[in-house]
């Protein structure tokens, strides 16, 4: 069931796979089909970020500038990636690494996140979560841990288009989404009784 909120809820979501037809990029366009009301997502397109450089982390690049300021001005973040190599993709890390300096300017701060990915394995991306959640610990981002969320033989709940197909996924999805949503409003809740 999708939950209605009183006031919008900001969710920036970041697919780390530049494969047009990726099943990950599928499984973004069908969470963004899902959000219940005023719940919105845009997604932070990564392929033009360039490799990180310590030299310029004070002056980034411009794409780098607005992509931390829509970290700051979102309330959640979704990451929706595969795995490469039993690790998070290059250019997901490299975007990461990016926000997070300098040191004394990370725009992961604080930010509740949660996790999907897709594989045609048969660990649906498992070790590339995990290995994002080490991240998650230095970042200081505070992780939606249930449900977890791994499609594997993932080519068998997606058509020619890369479009979802199997209603079961697709209420995981919700699930997730809901799951997101109500971590949120529980850590603003804190925040402001803090």
């Amino acid at each position: 069931m999708v939950m209605a909120l009183e006031q919008e809820l900001k969710l920036l979501g970041f697919v780390g796979s530049l494969r047009k037809d990726s099943y990950n990029r599928g499984l973004m366009r069908a969470a963004m089909q899902l959000l219940p009301q005023n719940v919105t997502l845009e997604v932070f397109e990564i392929r033009e970020i360039p490799p990180f450089d310590q030299d310029f982390e004070r002056n980034p690049p411009e794409v780098v500038k607005q992509m931390k300021g829509k970290i700051r001005a979102a309330d959640a973040i979704l990451f929706v990636s595969p795995e490469y190599n039993y690790s998070i993709p290059g250019v997901l890390k490299n975007a990461i690494d990016w926000a997070s300096r300098p040191f004394s300017d990370n725009a992961w701060d604080g930010k509740p996140v949660a996790v999907m990915s897709a594989s045609s394995g048969k660990l649906g991306g498992a070790r590339m979560q995990y290995h994002l959640r080490q991240s998650f610990v230095f970042l200081n981002m505070h992780p939606v841990n249930r449900p977890e969320f791994m499609l594997a033989n993932a080519g068998n709940y997606f058509d020619g288009k890369g479009n979802l197909t199997d209603g079961d996924i697709s209420n995981r999805i919700v699930e997730m989404i809901n799951s997101l949503i109500d971590w949120t409003k529980r850590l603003k809740t804190h925040q402001i009784q803090a």
